[in-house]
C-alpha cells in the first residue's frame, strides 16, 4: 500500500458549452482539495459553509467511489479521513459531483497503487456519472471532447484552451435530475442534424482555439437550452449584455443553474465586474481554464 497521507486537488468544470451536450467539458481554476490521512473509520469533514448536509461516512460520494474502485480491482481500501476544502459551488452546475468522483478515483488509485491510465480513470468516472463531459475535464484538465456509450470511451484532449471566462452563480442550487426532467424524449431528425452540426463546429473550433466561432455555436444548441432557460432570471438580457461587450458567447453551465460566458483572455475580471453591477442576483466569478486536472500533492 502507498503512503496514506497526501492531498488531491481537483478543478471545477463546466459542461456542454451549448450544443456539446454530455460530451464537451472545460476545467476551470476553482478547486477542491482533499487532505487524506489514516483513520480507524471512514470520516469526511468539510471546511466550507454550504456542505453541512453532505454525508460524512461511507455513504459520502468520495468514499463510495474509493470503495467502488477498490471492489472493481479486488482490493480492500484502507480507511482514511478526508478533510475537504472546496471553492466549487455545490449543486450549481460547475461539476461538484464530478470533482468528488474524480477525487475518489485518484485517492483509490494512489492508496491501492493501481497505476490506472488516464483513459481508465475517465472510463470509470464516466460509468459512475453516466456521462463523460465533466468527469473527463476534472481528471485531465483543459478542454475535453468525449464519446461515451456506456461501455467504451474516446476522448480528444485540449490541454490549455486560450480563453477567459466568467461564471454567473445564482444563490439557489438545482438538482441535475430536476433539470434533466425538463428535456424532451425526442427531437426531429432535422433538429438533431442541426444540433449535431453545431456540436461538430463547436468541437473543431475549440481544438483550433477559435473561440469566436465556438461562441457563435454556443447559442445554436437545440438539445437543452430552450427547455431550461426559463429557470434562469434575466437569461436573454445577460446574453444581450455579453454580446454588446463582445464576449465570445454565453450558455448554461452543465445542467445549470449557473451560466458560463467565454471571453478574450485577460478580459474576464472586467466583464465579471460589469456583470455583477448589472445582474446582482448572480455571483459573477472571473475564471480561467485549468490545465492541471486531478493531481496528487
Amino acid at each position: 500500500m502507498a503512503d496514506s497521507s497526501f492531498s488531491v486537488v481537483v478543478p471545477a468544470t463546466t459542461a456542454n458549452l451549448g450544443p456539446g451536450f454530455d460530451s464537451i467539458g472545460l476545467a476551470l481554476d476553482l478547486y477542491m482539495t482533499v487532505d487524506v490521512t489514516p483513520s480507524e473509520t471512514w470520516k469526511v469533514a468539510y471546511k466550507n459553509q454550504g456542505f453541512e448536509d453532505l454525508p460524512t461516512g461511507e455513504d459520502n460520494l468520495i468514499v463510495k467511489t474509493i470503495l467502488n474502485v477498490a471492489t472493481r480491482n479486488n482490493c480492500t481500501a484502507p480507511t482514511v479521513q478526508l478533510d475537504v476544502q472546496s471553492d466549487i459551488p455545490l449543486g450549481k452546475g460547475l461539476g461538484s459531483s464530478a470533482a468528488a468522483i474524480a477525487a475518489g478515483i485518484e485517492i483509490a488509485n494512489h492508496l491501492l497503487e493501481l497505476n490506472l491510465s488516464a483513459e481508465a480513470k475517465v472510463l470509470l468516472g464516466s460509468e459512475f456519472e453516466g456521462h463523460a463531459d465533466n468527469i473527463s475535464a476534472s481528471l485531465l484538465g483543459g478542454a475535453t471532447i468525449s464519446y461515451f456509450d456506456g461501455v467504451e470511451i474516446d476522448i480528444v484532449h485540449i490541454p490549455l484552451p486560450e480563453v477567459g471566462a466568467v461564471v454567473l452563480v445564482p444563490p439557489e442550487a438545482l438538482l441535475t435530475e430536476a433539470s434533466r426532467g425538463l428535456l424532451p424524449m425526442h427531437l426531429t431528425h432535422s433538429e438533431a442534424t442541426l444540433g449535431s452540426a453545431a456540436a461538430s463546429i463547436l468541437s473543431a473550433a475549440i481544438v483550433r482555439n477559435d473561440w469566436e466561432k465556438a461562441g457563435r455555436m454556443m447559442k445554436k444548441d437545440v438539445f437543452h437550452e430552450s427547455y431550461r432557460k426559463l429557470l434562469f432570471p434575466e437569461f436573454d438580457q445577460i446574453r444581450e449584455f455579453c454580446e454588446e461587450y463582445n464576449a465570445y458567447g454565453m450558455t448554461i453551465s452543465g445542467a445549470g443553474p449557473s451560466l458560463f460566458v467565454a471571453v478574450k483572455q485577460g478580459e474576464e475580471q472586467e466583464l465579471a465586474k460589469q456583470l455583477s453591477t448589472r445582474f446582482p442576483y448572480y455571483n459573477c466569478i472571473a475564471v480561467k481554464p485549468s490545465s492541471l486536472g486531478t493531481i496528487i500533492n
